[in-house]
């Protein structure tokens, strides 16, 4: 049950609802038996290991789970077959599995099917990830439109207001000298007339430079060289207290009360309060958010366009993907063909001269919910990570009797004469 055989009721018993079987399989390095795992959607554990799950109820339906995933139960015959070896009268019946034997013909046609599975694996990648996100859009569309939704909002509600980076910090600025206009120019027109003097020609109120001037005078009229060292640095202070006075004028007569405009920039002041009161805490802060609602909305669009897209990029590779695996299942159908011949041939110097091999590779068929099926001819089959092949080899054990399984149409002892036929082809 725990590899994926077949469920039967008579295991449940009696007096219980359900049969349980659990095993923990530790994959090491294995990459095809991870890429098994990762594919259904299950997490391997830190220790490189995951849990098994099988139950059988009493009407005989069984469900597998694969770590804590619920996986269809071939994901778990899969998975088992290759990390798994069952040791019986022949120490090498793992090589009769159909995994093993489709390996067997990988190695033994090289490149004619080395090379498209290797593309069909790239593929493969691609279109599962599709897949998921198109599910993944489609299953969340409500919450994702809804997100949307909040998204648009405030974005419309941000280019309507339209911010500019440090706006806010330059109207506060702004507002603060509209607001202390008076004050300003009272302070600027006293600065004024104590740099320039009074504008009236007071002459009780000459200003710096009249008092600076009169100084330059009575230093170069000094005797004393000392003295008059110093007038051109005061002739140099009044030339800077003229540019100052010249600075304050201009200040004074620019600083005009102006309560609409004052109103206005209010109201601006407003409008981007309202913004960083939602959205942060200031306005270069609400552009970041806008930058990084407008990505985000890219990655949750739900419309109809979108998806149509996804699902017609899923349909796009589902076909290259089809392509591809049909180049493999033919490359492996020859392989097979010449692999059994040279089998049947050895098995004649083997005492089994009316024994004849053949090995059938048929497409393995989807199986419902299956979330890697791919359509080939008309027919879902399972698209694995090895291709949508099943391999397995059948013996006529004499003339006129129809093929069986290896396992099934052999007897110990043939069965060993086959497994050393295979194994001298393969050395060869």
């Amino acid at each position: 049950l725990a590899l994926g055989g077949r469920a039967e009721a008579s295991k449940v018993r009696t007096g219980m609802l359900k049969a349980f079987v659990e095993g923990r399989f530790t994959l090491d390095k294995a990459e095809a038996a991870s890429r098994i795992v990762t594919d259904a959607g299950a997490d391997i554990d830190e220790d490189g290991s995951v849990i098994g799950l099988r139950t059988v109820s009493v009407d005989g339906r069984s469900r597998a789970h694969l770590g804590g995933r619920s996986v269809p139960v071939g994901v778990l015959a899969d998975l088992s077959e290759q990390v798994i070896a069952v040791h019986g009268q022949n120490d090498q019946l793992r090589l009769l599995r159909p995994a093993e034997q489709r390996a067997v013909i990988d190695r033994f046609a090289g490149e004619s099917v080395g090379e498209p599975l290797t593309e069909y694996r790239e593929i493969r990648a691609e279109w599962l990830a599709v897949i998921t996100e198109l599910d993944e859009r489609s299953s969340r569309s409500r919450e994702m439109a809804q997100q949307a939704d909040l998204l648009k909002h405030g974005l419309n509600e941000i280019d309507a207001v339209a911010p500019e980076p440090g706006e806010d910090v330059e109207l506060t600025e702004q507002i603060k000298r509209l607001a202390a206009v008076d004050e300003l120019r009272a302070s600027a027109t006293e600065a004024h007339a104590a740099v320039s003097g009074s504008q009236d020609g007071d002459p009780d109120a000459p200003g710096a430079p009249g008092l600076v001037g009169e100084a330059v005078r009575r230093l170069a009229t000094a005797e004393d060289p000392v003295l008059r060292d110093l007038a051109p640095r005061l002739e140099e202070a009044s030339m800077l207290l003229g540019d100052v006075g010249t600075e304050l004028g201009s200040y004074v007569e620019t600083l005009d009360a102006d309560p609409a405009l004052l109103e206005k920039v209010l109201a601006r002041q407003a409008d981007l309060k309202r913004l960083t009161r939602k959205y942060a805490a200031d306005v270069d802060g609400v552009l970041a958010w806008a930058d990084d609602a407008r990505r985000r909305l890219e990655s949750v669009d739900t419309s109809d366009e979108a998806l149509a897209e996804l699902a017609r990029r899923r349909d796009e590779l589902g076909v290259r993907l089809a392509g591809l695996a049909a180049e493999v299942s033919a490359a492996r159908g020859k392989a097979a063909a010449e692999l059994a011949s040279a089998i049947t041939q050895e098995l004649s110097g083997l005492a089994m001269g009316q024994a004849e091999l053949e090995i059938t590779v048929e497409q393995r068929p989807a199986e419902h919910g299956d979330r890697q099926a791919l359509a080939i001819d008309g027919l879902a089959v399972h698209a694995g990570s090895e291709g949508v092949d099943e391999v397995e080899p059948l013996l006529r054990a004499h003339v006129g009797a129809p093929p069986r399984p290896v396992h099934k149409a052999a007897s110990g002892g043939e069965l060993s004469r086959v497994m050393l036929a295979i194994e001298v082809v393969l050395a060869n």
